[in-house]
Parts: structure tokens; C-alpha cells; sequence
């Protein structure tokens, strides 16, 4: 008889929207029970980044930004608000690729994405000179929510804090790991056998993005208000993985 493996996503319900200093362990905890469930050994919980950052305080006005030389020059080459610019400068470390109101760089994290993350959308109302900037350090704040978690309720859980990356040749976003605690964020199949037993010699799975870009289909990228999904019934091995475990090195990267 085969065996038969079933897997479930839950967007939680009723997450308010977060403020400054919030505490997510306790809104998310009290949207677990809201939900009419109990977390489990195994569980992951994926949070969009956006929650993590507001609960952190990475929000920006713009009119507080005074752009640079190189940020004003820039801005007048592809077309961006300067301070914008400026700010995208600040949260990153090289400039992958510019166009007319395109700007792809690096960011201080070590990913390749646009305008470093900043983002205008489900920040403050509609005022557009507020911007929300990513997490300063999301695997220490997925670190910090499973450990509380795991004091408050006894339970060993997976969490990634997920965000909304493009990416080259194709079109159209899919969610990221940017932040992963208890559980791999890389999974290295090399050396298993295959169906037929031939031996793996390549096959590295970017289990992260797999669940972060599994729940997007839920907490999506507009009006939705899902930002945490619970998702039970995977099976990994007991590991403390890493976000920058899926950053491809540069030795190695043919398009660098």
C-alpha cells in the first residue's frame, strides 16, 4: 500500500493591523485559537515581512530623507522620487541593474531585489510619502517569535518571515524566505537515491521559498489582511537553517 501524506495552509483570521511595538507573538497566538486550533510540534507559521517590520518600527517619511549627490543624479537618470532614491541607496550594497523608473539592486541582506523591498502599498493610508522598510534583521525577529512561542506554549514551530520578490526572466512576484528559525531554509539532497536508485548529485531544494511563495497563494499582495499562515504537515529534518542559506555565492553566480 503507498503511503498517503496530506498537507494544510490556514490563514489566520482576524490580525489587526499592526502597530508600532506590537507584540506579534501574542496577536498571532490569539489568532491561532480565534482559528479553533492548537500549534504543533512541526507546524511552520509564515509571516509576511510587512507585519514584522511595522510591529519593529521600520517605517519612513520620505520628507525626512535628504538625498545625496549620487542619489539626485540617479533619480534624474531613471525617473524616481530623490529621497526615494536615496533611501534605496542606503538599504543597499551595489546596483544590479538600472532603467527608466527601474532600480534593481543588492541589498544589505545579501538578495537581489527592487527598490531594496521599500514598499509603498498596506503601509498608512494612502499618504505615499510613507514607506515601510524590510526587517533589519528577520532571521533574529523569526528567531525571537519561535522562542517566545516556545516559552509560552511548549511548542517546537517552524517560522519564516516571507516577502514578495520578482524575479529575472520571468514575470510576475512569488513569495521568499528572508527569515527562517527552526527549521532548514535549504534542504541538500545530494547523495539520497532517486526513484530508481541512482544516486542525487545536484538536487538542492530552496525549501524556504517553497513555503513562503506556498502561503503567498493565501496572504496575497493586495487587500486580503492574511498575513500569517499556518502550515502543518510537513516533514523536515531538525535543523536551525538560515535566510542567507539560499543566497547563491557569488564565486558561483554566472550572472554576477
Amino acid at each position: 500500500m503507498t503511503d498517503t501524506f496530506s498537507l494544510s495552509l490556514t490563514a489566520l483570521p482576524d490580525i489587526p493591523l499592526i502597530q508600532p511595538g506590537d507584540n506579534l507573538t501574542t496577536i498571532i497566538l490569539e489568532a491561532v485559537a480565534r482559528a479553533g486550533m492548537t500549534l504543533q510540534d512541526g507546524d511552520v507559521l509564515v509571516i509576511t515581512s510587512k507585519i514584522v517590520s511595522k510591529a519593529e518600527g521600520c517605517l519612513v517619511d520620505l520628507r525626512t530623507i535628504t538625498p545625496g549627490a549620487e542619489a539626485q543624479a540617479l533619480a534624474a537618470e531613471i525617473d524616481k522620487d530623490p529621497q526615494l532614491v536615496e533611501l534605496i541607496l542606503r538599504e543597499s550594497v551595489r546596483i544590479s541593474r538600472k532603467a527608466l523608473h527601474v532600480l534593481v539592486v543588492e541589498h544589505r541582506l545579501g538578495f537581489v531585489s527592487a527598490n531594496a523591498g521599500i514598499d509603498h502599498s498596506n503601509v498608512v493610508g494612502n499618504d505615499e510619502n510613507l514607506v515601510l522598510l524590510l526587517p533589519i534583521d528577520p532571521d533574529a525577529s523569526a528567531r525571537d517569535i519561535r522562542t517566545e512561542i516556545l516559552n509560552r506554549t511548549g511548542t517546537a514551530i517552524g517560522i519564516i518571515i516571507s516577502d514578495s520578490h520578482g524575479r529575472p526572466f520571468r514575470l510576475g512576484t512569488t513569495g521568499v524566505a528572508i527569515g527562517v528559525a527552526g527549521m532548514p531554509a535549504l534542504l541538500d539532497l545530494r547523495g539520497q537515491p532517486d526513484l530508481f536508485g541512482r544516486t542525487l548529485r545536484i538536487s538542492m531544494l530552496g525549501y524556504g521559498d517553497m513555503i513562503a511563495s506556498s502561503a503567498q497563494l493565501l496572504t496575497g499582495e493586495g487587500g486580503e489582511g492574511l498575513p500569517v499562515v499556518l502550515v502543518r504537515g510537513l516533514q523536515f529534518p531538525k535543523m536551525d537553517g538560515h535566510a542567507h542559506d539560499l543566497q547563491r555565492p557569488a564565486e558561483s553566480d554566472l550572472y554576477r
